[in-house]
């Protein structure tokens, strides 16, 4: 077990790509994916920036890097994961119950029914 050195030093963030949400919008949004890819500079990059796979938001050197790595299984897990629709805020704040709900309620009050209980009526009548 590593060092206790903090919060900091228990997430990976080395090697973390994007979350499936800013993946979904980048496939979902060309002008999104393009944003993002004017953001990083083309020299810093493997292979000039020239390969890139959408998908899993990595860049590689060589096509046949890419080729090899599409037909992997961390690919193919990445894709079917993508294929569900992700989640909205809207959806996350009614699942928590804050939403807004501007409909009537009925007004069902809660009817007690009185019945007799065994042995009880005995003790009534005394």
């Amino acid at each position: 077990m590593p060092a206790i050195r903090g919060p900091k030093s228990k997430s990976k963030t080395r090697r973390h790509t994007r979350d499936l949400d800013q993946i979904h919008a980048d496939l979902s949004v060309p002008k999104h994916l393009q944003q993002y890819k004017d953001t990083k500079a083309a020299e810093d990059l493997p292979g000039l920036g020239e390969w890139y796979c959408a998908e899993c938001a990595k860049w590689f050197e060589s096509a046949s890097n890419l080729e090899a790595h599409e037909r992997g299984k961390p690919h193919k897990r990445r894709v079917r994961q993508l294929r569900e629709e992700p989640y909205t805020q809207k959806e996350a704040e009614a699942a928590v119950g804050l939403g807004t709900d501007n409909g009537k309620r009925a007004a069902s009050a809660m009817e007690v029914v009185e019945e007799p209980v065994a042995g009880m009526e005995d003790v009534k009548a005394a």
